[in-house]
């Protein structure tokens, strides 16, 4: 009798620990089938994980725009960019060094508002080719000049390398705005992820350095907190594209100052004073609870906010509106939000 009962103890324990560990490793939330297609076509193309590869050898995996282009050929769709606009490079003069802007022009006549673009990829891997979509969709939805900067990467360039690179490109776009048609009065920023993160940090250093304000900035599940504990890191730390594994592998390589508000804005003393923001998160992504966390603080210290979160979609869903209607949903809610902002400065 007192084996049995040391056996029922024995399973006990372990059906408890099983459960313990079900708990631990919590599944994301469902992805909408359209989304869903998205993530089984990155799995598909067979990305080795993020956080066990060096730098160099995260860069040359698959994107998610790659999934997002094996999805249209898989539909017999075509692949190639939206018309209606053009895509010239130019350099910026960075402190240390330079780096390229690419400049995407939608056509009309001009002089166009201007909007400053970052992208994501955790401040050590992607460029503008990986986010075109977005960048594309929002120079003609907001019918705006879209000066896109590909600020120089980390480990190689130690923050802050990264702000000052994206304040720099800022900078440039209001001096020569009139040289490619733009108009310098009317200049917003914008990002997606650590591009989200370096648009508010531009908006902080614009303000802390009495320059001229950007118009609006427009936050895409921006990184503004290194708290991996949150709700949403809980709930979608085995979410695809971004988990919260890869989260620690980013954060360890850009190797910013936790305390600076230029490396995590959500740590500033202050963010009165910023532009007005529209903010959009993603409910499949370990970003989402600071990336509301941050609307509703600016909201409280005074900023003029519109937030925008959308179900069943994951981290990266933005740029794929050629094939998820709530990631067109989500450009033109921005585009719209960025159209006001210009036309009000009119």
């Amino acid at each position: 009798m007192k084996k049995l009962t040391l056996t029922m103890v024995a399973l006990a324990a372990g059906m408890l620990a099983g459960t313990a560990i079900a708990q631990t490793a919590a599944q994301p939330p469902k992805a909408e089938p359209s989304m869903q297609k998205v993530l089984d076509a990155m799995a598909s193309l067979k990305p080795k994980p993020i956080e066990t590869l060096s730098p160099e050898e995260a860069r040359k995996q698959p994107s998610a725009a790659d999934a997002v282009k094996k999805v249209l050929q898989d539909a017999g769709q075509s692949t190639a960019p939206e018309p209606g606009v053009t895509m010239k490079t130019q350099t910026v003069q960075g402190k240390g060094g330079s780096f390229p802007v690419h400049i995407f022009t939608p056509e009309g006549k001009g002089p166009f508002p201007v909007i400053v673009y970052y992208h994501g990829g955790g401040f050590v891997i992607a460029d503008t080719k990986v986010y075109e979509a977005s960048v594309r969709a929002l120079a003609k939805g907001a019918k705006a000049i879209v000066v896109s900067a590909d600020y120089r990467l980390a480990p190689e360039h130690k923050f802050p390398t990264q702000p000052e690179d994206a304040f720099a490109a800022y900078k440039w776009a209001i001096e020569n705005a009139k040289s490619f048609n733009g108009d310098a009065t009317r200049v917003a920023v914008a990002g997606e992820s650590a591009g989200g993160n370096l648009a508010t940090v531009v908006s902080m250093m614009a303000r802390d350095q009495k320059a001229q304000l950007p118009v609006h900035q427009l936050l895409v599940y921006p990184v503004v907190d290194n708290d991996m504990n949150n709700a949403s890191y809980k709930k979608n730390a085995n979410a695809k594209p971004l988990n919260k594994a890869m989260m620690g592998w980013f954060f360890k390589h850009y190797g910013a100052d936790p305390k600076s508000p230029y490396a995590l804005p959500l740590k500033a003393t202050s963010l009165k004073g910023l532009p007005p923001a529209t903010v959009i998160t993603a409910e499949i992504d370990p970003l989402m609870t600071e990336g509301k966390a941050y609307a509703d603080r600016l909201k409280k210290e005074g900023v003029t906010v519109n937030y925008r979160h959308f179900t069943g979609v994951t981290h990266e869903f933005f740029g794929m509106g050629a094939v998820v209607p709530k990631a067109k949903e989500a450009q033109q809610f921005a585009a719209d939000e960025l159209t006001k902002a210009f036309t009000a400065k009119r």
